[in-house]
């Protein structure tokens, strides 16, 4: 029996085979990417260095809370306040100005450097549904940061009465302009962040840029402010995200800034005083200025080369 010395082989037929599961649709990757995202933001699902950055900042926007409880629970009274509620965020403005610094590069600059975008793009999520994604990941970061260290001091004020139902019957209506205000402050650094973050995946050179802009355009706009008479340089105060959140805040929560009350400690609130501007414009500004960063955004994703 003489073997073949031709190779054998054999030849399956396997078909094509569709998909018959539920497709979960573009909804579903939109937040998917805002869960992966928010995760991120805080070093969740990556090695634990990447959590020290966050958690430290976090943590430092907690400091004034914790003192202002301390102080009160030893005081014996909830009337001690060291810090109003129109005025914590202006404390832990560095802190969460730092923090968006440091977690909006790395949050849209990782993408770019591992080349990951063609994978998101690829249907069904499109470019303006990672934007959105991004946005709403770091807003809802920053808005958990701005607003624990507020809703700590108002509970445990209320759970300090013998009868807490007084206390939130004597301040509720400080919970609107604390939320509003929160998440203007949210939104408003957000889009700012990102639309400098974006632009390039170095994160040194991103997060540096984000400082720059908070502190140059908060030391710019007091100085023009405080040093002419110009009715024109009124209006400096608008480009400093600082001012504009303080602004909105005192605005949300019926406060004029006047001179007479502008203390040392509170030089944003003067230099409003000094601008003489309607706080209202300053709201303006801000929808503005986040419609404008978001633009920014867009132009950025959509000139990418993927």
């Amino acid at each position: 029996m003489s073997l073949s010395a031709e190779p054998e082989g054999s030849v399956y037929d396997l078909g094509y085979r569709t998909y018959d599961g539920v497709r979960l649709g573009r909804t579903h990757a939109i937040l998917s990417l805002y869960v992966t995202s928010l995760r991120g933001v805080f070093g969740f699902g990556r090695h634990t260095s990447s959590k020290i950055l966050p958690f430290g900042l976090a943590a430092l926007a907690l400091v004034p809370a914790v003192i202002q409880l301390g102080f009160a629970a030893a005081a014996e009274t909830v009337d001690f306040e060291i810090i109003s509620a129109d005025d914590y965020y202006e404390f832990v403005q560095w802190p969460l100005a730092l923090f968006v610094a440091a977690v909006a590069p790395e949050l849209v600059g990782r993408d770019q450097r591992n080349h990951t975008l063609p994978l998101y793009f690829s249907r069904p999520l499109l470019r303006d549904d990672y934007i959105l994604a991004k946005m709403a990941a770091l807003s809802s970061a920053l808005l958990i940061m701005a607003l624990v260290p507020q809703a700590a001091i108002f509970a445990g004020n209320a759970m300090a009465q013998s009868d807490p139902t007084d206390y939130l019957r004597d301040n509720w209506r400080d919970v609107f302009p604390i939320v509003a205000s929160g998440a203007m402050l949210s939104l408003f650094w957000s889009g700012v962040a990102l639309a400098i973050g974006s632009q390039t995946d170095r994160w040194p050179l991103s997060s540096g840029s984000i400082v720059a802009y908070f502190a140059l355009s908060w030391i710019l706009a007091s100085l023009l402010v405080n040093s002419t008479d110009n009715e024109l340089f009124q209006y400096s105060l608008l480009i400093s995200g600082f001012h504009v959140v303080r602004a909105f805040t005192l605005w949300t929560f019926g406060v004029t800034p006047h001179p007479a009350l502008a203390g040392e400690d509170n030089t944003l609130a003067s230099d409003l005083a000094q601008a003489d501007v309607s706080l209202y414009i300053y709201a303006l500004a801000a929808i503005a200025t986040i419609a404008v960063a978001l633009v920014f955004v867009h132009l950025r994703y959509r000139r990418m080369a993927l």
